[in-house]
This record gives structure tokens, C-alpha cells and sequence, in this order.
């Protein structure tokens, strides 16, 4: 084998630095080098970061699904501590960790998250707890820090640790059991918060002003206030702090909501939930739901709702828009709102819409929750095909128990009775050239089977309408003109006695004699009260009483006592009122003249102030006020059924002795309290004329001394004439 000789390769010459340099003259900095590098800020805590527990146990090839499905979900609740060159769905991202079991190539079912803020991680623990993510997994969210002293706990014996000192509560409801039957109002004038007693006759007693924070130095109230649904507390809106809740007989503060700027408090009917607003149209969380028993925070939420405002509005245009309301549902089970062809429905505790999805709702304006049941009412416009409509929607099934279709409508508006057994719709029509409007009633009767619809048609303008609490009465007012000053009060029942036709009285077929007076459903018209003065109807919440009132700046102020029963009528004025107020048993009523907080110079400043007045129109009680904002009964809950209201009714007589009894004991307890002075400076005049006979006495012998003999008390010493006049005071003849 022939060898080959390999010759070596030249050596490569290397370039001299000289060389080097010139080169690469013009690439260096003659700035010094600072070899420190750049580190992020330390972070000290965990307190952005949480555990989510209980997930699915996914193979690593979901892994990158299950990551994109954890991110979006926890991004909603607030942002997530990534870089903006992180992607957030990626399964690398360092905010969301999932852990793999590399032994089993599956993950552990749990997963690290990390927020931007500790803020936001909190919210995460609140709003995430017990979420379903799918059929079989609720998730379970811990702060991270918990997590750490949970692993470091010792195994062992559990020991049940001492329950601390029990601290009993103030008693919400002390003031219900009030001996003397009393209701508690609670007024907002000047710098002043007062709650006040009222029995129906006398004048209001004052209960509390705020003494005990006016010595300590604080506002117990800045702007308004606002008593819970069933009166066990009073909220009071500092806007600097949020609200405050006071309650038991000595108006303790109970606990503090911090809502900066709040402006308006809604309380849920059954007082377990409280939402208040800022009003704030920029803030991403002007509304905030509060949790009552726990204190804490359940959720927050802009001012309108996605997509419900108009693009490119400008900051006045802003201010103008009117955010739909949020509505409770009698027993707290649901919170809804208005938003653009859907109705969000959030479910209690959690605040999570119903079924994940809003109601879908096409062109809806206006909505309301029954009194008494899980329904909500509906009404939209005509859009292309469709009619307008009203509609009833059951919860939390969606089941759509009625719709009525309308035609040529302009306008809508409901109004339930208070315990929910008819729905009443106002319909505002127009004619096809839309020249000329009318009115007409539907009446929806809830408590009927398929949901029955009467129509009740109107040829006047109806201004008003109003149901009759606890009842089947209805009154509207209505005129041929809108704006005439003279108007018509009609009344109507949506039941009516039966009668027996004597034509047919003891033909066969005909109705039995045990048929007549037995109540039908069917509209009737019970009278028609015309040339009436008014513009606002307000039922007593005991039913029967009606005030017909003109309120606002440039009515009358007259007030119309009238008892629909009795037909009897009294007729009063308040000048400028403009609210009316019952309290809650239908014996006193409230008119009111008060200004706005703030927002300038009220024009009306001196007739600023309320009249207290009983259900027949007496005047109780007068107060004027420089600066007058609020004033609103404290609701009471009723503690009494229908059958036992009933029992009460029909054995009222024989409690009227015992009523008359407690009456006269309470004129005489007031009437010696009012008389007190005078019976004093009575007991001390005789005291005196005592002392002073005494001291004559003591002094007689010395005085008939100085006069000679003469005693002027011996009445032996007097000469007595007696004479006789007569006055002829009228004289009568009669010719017989």
C-alpha cells in the first residue's frame, strides 16, 4: 500500500493589534463599562399570588388547551403579572404554572397564578371560589401565602380552639316592639341626621341626632340616606369613607362599606345584599355589591353595561346617558339589569350570570321584577315584522309564561301590584299618520291560569295610574287634554259581585241562589271623580284612603284626603310639596318641599320643610327648614297574614275598650307631663299663702294691740245689709 505524504498547511499569519484597532476605530464607546445588570424589582411578598385547587388531571398533550382555558378565565378578574412580550395563552407564560406528574405525563390538578396586583388576586379568592368549570370540577382558590402555612402545619390531633367572649348585637328590631305602637321617620336638614318618633297625634319625638359622633367629632351623615327594606338599618353616605350602617336602640355603628364617592345605596328586599354606586361613568367599578352579614365585596361593575352606549361620545353627551337601573328580586335570589337587546341576570351568591348567558331580549326598554314571584316583565318596540310586545318571563327557566302583542305603539309603561297578583300596562298608541296618541289599560291577571289579558280602553290621556295595596282596585287619572288643569279620577276593581237575574230566578239551569254575591273576575268601574285638581295619586299602604295630590313647581299644592269606602273627602294645600309620603301602617302621611343636595341655590328655600298629617287629612305637625333634603319613613314588616289581619278586622270591637283604655292612659300621661309646670307653680302659690296665714296668725296680738281692740278678722265686727236687685232680662207676651 503506497503511503501519501501530506504536507502541512502554511501558518496563517495573524494580524498585528495595531492593525486590529484601526479596524475597528469608530465602534467603541469611550463611555465607562458598568458590568452590573438590570435586575426587576424584588418582590418580598406573595400576595399577588394564588392557588387554584381541584382541576382536572389532563395528559400533557391538553396541556396547552387546559393553560388557555385557565388563563382566560382568571384574566377576567383582573390583570395578570406577564410582560407585554409574554403571550398570555401560551403554556410557558410565567403568570399560570399547571405542574406535571413527568411519571405519568399528566398534570397535578393544580395550578400557580400570579396578578399584577394583590387587589386583583383577592378579588380572584372571592369571585372564584367553588366557579364550575365543567360537570364534575369546581375549582377551589387560596392565596399562595395561606397555601405556604397550610404545607407547614404539623400532622396530629385536631384541637378545637376556645371560642372567644360572646359579644351579643345590637337588636335590629327594638324598635318594632315599641309599646305605644309608634313608626320612626328620619329626616336630612342643614349638617343635621335625626330619627324621629311619631304616634299618629302628637307631635314627632325626637330618637336620635347623632349626639354621641357630634362629641367625637364626626359626620354620621354627608349626603343621604337610606333605610333597609325591612328597617333594620339606617345607611348613611359619607362620600369620603362609603356607608355606614347603624342599628339596635341606640343607633350603634354596625359596620362600614368603603365605596369612595357613593351616591346612591339599593338594598336587596330581604337585607342580604347591598349595591351602592358612585355614579361615576369612567369608573370600571362605579357599581359595587356588598355582601351585608359578611361585609365583603362580591363584585363590581361599570355603569352601563358592554356595548349599551353609543361609539364617540363626548363627555357631555356622557353625562346626559342614563344607566339602566339594577332590579332585585323578592327574595334575593336574583339581581338584573337592562342592557342592549339582553337582560343580565346575576345569581346570587356568587353574582355569576344565570346559566353563564344573558336573556336575550330584542329591543327592550323597559323591565320589572313581580313583587311576589321569580318573573320579570318585558316590554320592546315594533322592529321591522315584529310588533311591540309585553312579555312575562319565569326563573330561573326562561320559560316565557306570556306575551302580548301590541300594535302601533309609541310608548309603554308597567306598574305591578304590590303583591303581585296583576300586572297593569299602560300602552301610549298612535294613529298611522302618528298625529294623534291615546291611551288604553292592559291588565294582566297573574294568578289565573294561562295568564288571562284585559283590555280596558281609554278615550282620555291617562296621566296616572295606581294600584290599591293589598287589593283588586285601580285609579288613574285622565283628561281629554294632557295638560288641562281640571281632570277626571276614575276608580276600578278587577273583581265584581255576581248578581241573580230574577228573569231567570228558578228556571233550571239557572245560577243558584248561593251563586249571588260571589266574586268574578271581570273589570268594573266603580266611580268617576270629575274636576278634580291633581297630577299624582297615592294609595295608603292599608288600602282604602287615596291622596289625590298637585305637586311640583308650578301646581297648586292641593291635597285630597278621600276614602273610597266611606266616600267622605277632605280637601288641604301644601304649597310648592313635591313628594308625599305614607308611613308604613297607613296612619300618618308626610308632604314634603326639599331641594337637592348640592347643584346651587334652591329657589324655593323658604318654603323648604314638611307636614305631617293624618289619613283622614288633620294636620299633626309643621316644620320648616332653611336647608331641607330628606325625609323617609323606616319601613316595618308586616308581622301579621291576611287571615289574621281578617281575624282582627271583624273582632275590632272588642278591642276598642281596651284601645279606648291604653288612649285615655296615654292623654292622661301626657297631659300631666305638659301640666307639670303649672301644677308646681300652683303647689307653691298655696305653700306660700300657708306660710303667710301662719305668719298673721302669729302676728294678731300684737295687731289688735296696735289697733286699739279692733280685730279686722272678727266678723262680729261687721254691721251686714242684705238687698235685693231684680233685672228684668226679657219679656215674651202671647195672644191666645
Amino acid at each position: 500500500m503506497a503511503s501519501i505524504d501530506e504536507t502541512p498547511p502554511p501558518p496563517v499569519e495573524e494580524p498585528c493589534l495595531e492593525e486590529e484597532s484601526a479596524g475597528l476605530d469608530g465602534y467603541f464607546s469611550d463611555a465607562p463599562l458598568d458590568p452590573r445588570p438590570e435586575y426587576p424589582p424584588l418582590r418580598e411578598t406573595f400576595d399577588t399570588a394564588v392557588v387554584i385547587t381541584n382541576l382536572p388531571k389532563a395528559p400533557v398533550a391538553k396541556l396547552e388547551r387546559l393553560t388557555k382555558v385557565i388563563t382566560r378565565l382568571v384574566s377576567k378578574i383582573g390583570t395578570l403579572a406577564t410582560s407585554p412580550s409574554t403571550d398570555p395563552d401560551s403554556p410557558s407564560n410565567p403568570c399560570l404554572q399547571i405542574p406535571v406528574d413527568h411519571a405519568t405525563q399528566t398534570t397535578l390538578g393544580f395550578a400557580f397564578v400570579d396578578y399584577a396586583s394583590p387587589e386583583d388576586a383577592a378579588k380572584a379568592v372571592e369571585l372564584l371560589q367553588e366557579y364550575s368549570i365543567d360537570k364534575n370540577h369546581k375549582i377551589s382558590v387560596t392565596p399562595y401565602r395561606r397555601a405556604v402555612e397550610l404545607k407547614g402545619l404539623e400532622d396530629g390531633e385536631f384541637r378545637e380552639p376556645e371560642p372567644g367572649k360572646f359579644v351579643e348585637k345590637p337588636s335590629t328590631q327594638s324598635w318594632v316592639m315599641d309599646p305605644s305602637q309608634r313608626d320612626q321617620f328620619v329626616v336630612r336638614e342643614g349638617k343635621e341626621t335625626v330619627v324621629n318618633w311619631v304616634d299618629g297625634r302628637h307631635e314627632p319625638i325626637v330618637d336620635y341626632d347623632g349626639e354621641r359622633e357630634k362629641k367625637a367629632g364626626v359626620a354620621w351623615c354627608e349626603y343621604y340616606v337610606q333605610w333597609s327594606p325591612l328597617g333594620s338599618y339606617l345607611a348613611t353616605m359619607v362620600p369620603s369613607k362609603g356607608v355606614l350602617l347603624w342599628g339596635g336602640s341606640k343607633y350603634e355603628k354596625m359596620a362600614r362599606f368603603p365605596s369612595p364617592g357613593v351616591e346612591m345605596v339599593l338594598f336587596s328586599p330581604e337585607e342580604n345584599y347591598m349595591l351602592t354606586s358612585n355614579n361615576n361613568r369612567r369608573d370600571p367599578e362605579a357599581i359595587k355589591i356588598f355582601s351585608v352579614e359578611t361585609r365583603k365585596l362580591i363584585r363590581s361593575l361599570p355603569l352601563f353595561p358592554p356595548k349599551f352606549l353609543p361609539d364617540n361620545l363626548t363627555d357631555s353627551e356622557l353625562q346626559q346617558m342614563m344607566p339602566p337601573p339594577f332590579l332585585w328580586s323578592h327574595d334575593d335570589k336574583y339581581l338584573a339589569r337592562m342592557g342592549k337587546d339582553i337582560i343580565s341576570v346575576y345569581e346570587t351568591p356568587s353574582l355569576r350570570l344565570l346559566e353563564k348567558r344573558s336573556l336575550t331580549a330584542n329591543g327592550i326598554r323597559e323591565f320589572q321584577f313581580s313583587p311576589r314571584a321569580n318573573i320579570l316583565a318585558y316590554w320592546a318596540p315594533e322592529s321591522g315584522n315584529a310588533p311591540a310586545h309585553v312579555d312575562l318571563i319565569e326563573l330561573p327557566s326562561r320559560k316565557k309564561i306570556r306575551q302580548k302583542n301590541l300594535f302601533n305603539v309609541t310608548k309603554c309603561s308597567m306598574v305591578w301590584q304590590n303583591e303581585g297578583r296583576f300586572l297593569g300596562v299602560k300602552v301610549t298608541r298612535h294613529t298611522k299618520s302618528k298625529k294623534t296618541l291615546y291611551n288604553y289599560l292592559e291588565l294582566f291577571r297573574l294568578e289565573d291560569s294561562g295568564v288571562p289579558v284585559e283590555m280596558l280602553d281609554v278615550k282620555d290621556a291617562v296621566m296616572a295610574f295606581a294600584w290599591e295595596p293589598n287589593g283588586s282596585r285601580f285609579a288613574m287619572i285622565h283628561a281629554e287634554n294632557p295638560s288641562s288643569t281640571k281632570v277626571n279620577v276614575s276608580f276600578y276593581d278587577m273583581n265584581k259581585k255576581a248578581t241573580l237575574d230574577p228573569s231567570t230566578a228558578g228556571k233550571k239551569g239557572s245560577k243558584k241562589k248561593a251563586d249571588a254575591g260571589a266574586i268574578v273576575a271581570e273589570v268594573t268601574k266603580v266611580e268617576t271623580l270629575e274636576g278634580r285638581q291633581c297630577n299624582c295619586l297615592f294609595w295608603s299602604p292599608a288600602g282604602h284612603n287615596i291622596i289625590m295630590a298637585s305637586l311640583g313647581d308650578s301646581a297648586s299644592g292641593a291635597l285630597e284626603f278621600y276614602d273610597v269606602d266611606t266616600k267622605a273627602l277632605m280637601v288641604k294645600e301644601h304649597y310648592r310639596a313635591n313628594q308625599v309620603c305614607w308611613d308604613p301602617a297607613g296612619r300618618t302621611v308626610a308632604t314634603i318641599v326639599s331641594q337637592p343636595i348640592g347643584g346651587g341655590h334652591f329657589k324655593f328655600v323658604m318654603d323648604n320643610g314638611y307636614i305631617l298629617w293624618t289619613f283622614q287629612g288633620k294636620q299633626i305637625s309643621q316644620k320648616s327648614y332653611e336647608a331641607f333634603y330628606q325625609l323617609q319613613w323606616r319601613p316595618r314588616k308586616a308581622l301579621l297574614s291576611k287571615e289574621e289581619i281578617g281575624k282582627v278586622v271583624k273582632n275590632l270591637k272588642k278591642y276598642e275598650k281596651e284601645f279606648d283604655k291604653a288612649d285615655k292612659a296615654i292623654t292622661k300621661a301626657r297631659y300631666l307631663e305638659e301640666t307639670r309646670g303649672k301644677r308646681e307653680l300652683r303647689s307653691d302659690f298655696h305653700r306660700r299663702m300657708d306660710r303667710l296665714k301662719g305668719l298673721r296668725l302669729q302676728q294678731k296680738e300684737t295687731r289688735v294691740a296696735l289697733m286699739n281692740g279692733y280685730d279686722s278678722d272678727d266678723d262680729g265686727a261687721y254691721i251686714v245689709k242684705e238687698e235685693s236687685i231684680e233685672t228684668v232680662l226679657m219679656t215674651k207676651e202671647e195672644v191666645i
